[in-house]
This record gives structure tokens, sequence and C-alpha cells, in this order.
């Protein structure tokens, strides 16, 4: 079976994974209900491909989530089969799906706020943000190399076409990055996360203004405390700055927009070798702005100030390891991603801004006043109640469909 088209994971569907085909023996044995959302996916290191067409209908294998099949001969299949007909759990990961998922959660969550508090923390001796996403990309490209020589995954190969569509993805990332990089190095990293809670806001909006998707009524409700929660928070925030709070403004329109793009970057490569190509392009792009505008300050004073800090082996050692968090938290949020419903990522997406704003307060210390904190509140809050009505409509429109 030719392997299916690959989207760059932009978050909300979940894709079930199914064999590339069934033995007779297996066929006869499993049974077959349920839609795939919005196709199967590639996700990172693991291939999923569509289901196989029953007369009209496209049909998945949801009682096997979490499960393995077992291919055995017909004639001994029975032996590792259980009495539903359903192929018998192997390994740790088969037997606790629920402890492998709490585990990529933790994961996730754990990556991601650790890689928050050592990048803020590298602004206090090394005031460049520019040269700091440039070393993040870098780190990851680094990482995607070494993966391709040991054959792990093995190099997709490329040509003009898919760099035309891969060009435009790549540019709305890296905007997105180094934007990001400036709001957190500008203000507080808490008040940089609220800002960015908006951004489901222009998701709606790309959908229904660039796209032609209508976004219904609820949903437009549902973003009113998110942008009532934010404006709240940035009107008392201690540490706001128009250059925080623009750049973070700017990312959000940037993320949108890759989202956009990548649906339309429809390639037959996995996602692993598609974030490793997007990840290159991507820092292309950030090298020369970030030579013009922080080069010269660089070579000036830059570095020597931040070696007389700290050190070159410390400076050099913790630009690597902030770079290996940045890369590893958005490969295990795919993964987390892979394994939960739509709906349960959703949540988990919310939760992990909680906890990245409530661990960056306690790290830093920072002060915030009442009136900041109930905004906060209040946004992470309007996320929730978005994030729960979308991952509602998308799975009535499932059921819908498989009706």
């Amino acid at each position: 079976m030719a392997a299916a088209r690959a989207l760059l994971p932009v978050g909300g569907a979940a894709a079930v994974a199914v064999p590339r085909r069934l033995r007779s023996g297996e066929a006869s044995s499993t049974s077959l209900s349920g839609p795939v959302s919005d196709g199967a996916r590639l996700v990172r290191r693991m291939q999923l491909r569509p289901a196989p067409l029953l007369g009209s209908s496209t049909c998945a294998l949801p009682s096997l989530r979490g499960k393995r099949l077992i291919r055995t001969p017909a004639a001994s299949s029975s032996s590792s089969l259980d009495s539903t007909g359903e192929a018998k759990p192997v390994g740790f990961a088969e037997r606790y799906p629920a402890l492998v998922t709490g585990f990529f959660f933790f994961m996730w969550y754990f990556l991601n706020v650790i890689f928050n508090i050592l990048n803020k923390k590298i602004f206090d001796y090394f005031p460049y943000p520019y040269f700091v996403s440039v070393s993040h990309l870098l780190v990851g490209v680094l990482y995607c190399l070494v993966g391709w020589s040991f054959g792990l995954p093995k190099r997709a190969p490329i040509n003009s076409m898919v760099l035309k569509l891969l060009f435009p993805v790549a540019v709305c990332h890296a905007i997105g990055h180094v934007t990001s990089t400036v709001s957190f190095a500008a203000v507080a990293v808490s008040f940089a996360h609220t800002i960015k809670a908006l951004e489901p806001f222009f998701n709606a909006a790309a959908s229904q203004f660039i796209l032609g998707q209508q976004v219904p009524l609820t949903l437009w409700l549902s973003l009113a405390p998110v942008v009532i929660g934010v404006s709240m928070a940035s009107l008392t925030e201690l540490s706001f700055n128009w250059t925080g709070f623009v750049n973070a403004m700017i990312s959000n329109i940037s993320f949108t927009l890759r989202s956009v793009y990548s649906k339309k970057a429809m390639t037959d490569m996995d996602s692993t070798n598609l974030y490793a190509y997007i990840s290159i392009i991507a820092l292309l792009v950030c090298i020369p702005p970030a030579i013009i505008i922080e080069g010269p300050q660089l070579v000036q004073h830059g570095f020597k100030d931040a070696i007389a800090k700290v050190g070159l082996a410390k400076l050099v050692s913790n630009l690597l390891v902030v770079g290996l968090f940045y890369h590893l938290y958005n490969q295990v949020a795919t993964n987390t991603l892979e394994r939960v419903t739509p709906l349960t990522h959703a949540v988990g997406n919310v939760l992990k801004r909680v906890f990245v704003i409530g661990f960056s307060i306690i790290a830093f210390g920072n002060k915030i006043t009442t009136q900041t904190g109930i905004g906060t509140c209040i946004a992470i809050a309007g996320v929730a109640l978005y994030s729960y009505i979308k991952a509602k409509i998308e799975e009535e429109k499932t059921q819908m469909k498989s009706a």
C-alpha cells in the first residue's frame, strides 16, 4: 500500500494506526468500525496509514488502539487471540497504556517547563534573543542530522516542488519562533504565555476569513473570555512593555499562518523528515536577521560580556541544553497527540500552559497584581472552553460522516 500523504502536525486531530495489510485469518476475526479523523497522518518515527476500504466506506480500527496485531499463520492464530477475537496485548506499553500516556504527558510538561525556565535565565547574561533563536534551531538541525546519519529515520529525498511547498511553512515557523523568543526576553514568561493564549482567536479568524470555513457562533463566544482576560492581565502587568506584547502577537499570527500553509503542504514524507527540512529552512531564514540586528553588538561586546559573567563552557553548554529541550518538547508533544483523542490533547495543552505560567512565577519570583492574576485565569479558562467546544464539534462531524 502506498504511503499516506503527510501533513505537518499542527494539533487538533488524532490519527489511528493500522497495519499495512491484514491477512485473511486476521481480517475474519476483527471488527472494523469508526471513521478516520482528517485522514491518517504520518507521525514522527511512526508511519500511520489509512484504513482499508470496505465497500464505499472508510473504516478504522478503534478497538485496536494501544494493541498490536500478532501475525501468525491462520492455523495457529486462535492461540494468540482472546475470547473476543482481539489480539492479546504484548509488552509493557500494551499492558499499561494509561501509564505510558501519562508518562508522555509528564515528559511533555516537564520538558516545556524546563525549556521556558532555562531559556529565560540565559537572557540574564546573554540578552540576544535573535541569536538564541538561531541556537535553538541549530541544535534541532544537528539532532536531525545525527538521526539521519544513523538511519533514524532514513533521510527522505527532497526536490524543488517539495521545497516550494515547505518554504512558506518554514518562514512562518521561523518568524513565530523568533518573535516568541524576543517576547520571552522582554517580559515575564508568565505574561508572554498569557498573551499567547490568544492564538485560538487568530486560528478561528484564519479559518473563517482565509480558509473560508464557517466558525460556529459558540466558538466565537468562547473566545470572548480569552480576549477579556488577556486585556485585563496586560493593563496591570508589572513587566509589560510594547516590545514583548507586539512580538507575542506577531508570534500568534505567524503560527496561525503556519497552520494554514501546513494544510496545503501535502507530501509523501513522514513528519520526522518534514520537521527536519522545515527546521533547516527556518534556520537559514533566521540567520540573516540575527547577523544584521545583533551581529555588531555580539562581536563588539556581547560574547565577551557573557563569557566574563559565566564562562565560555557554561555559555555554550546552556545554549546546547536549551536547544535540545526545545527540540525534544516539540517532538514529545507530537508523540502525545498520537496517543490521545483531540479533546484530551486540547485539555492537556491548556493544562500545559497553566503549568508553565505557574512554575515560571515560582522559579523567577515574579510579582503579579491581583488584576493580572484574575485576567490570566479568565484567559486560560476561555482557552479551555474553546478547546473543549472545538473538539466536541470535530467529534460530532466525525460521527456524522460515519453514520
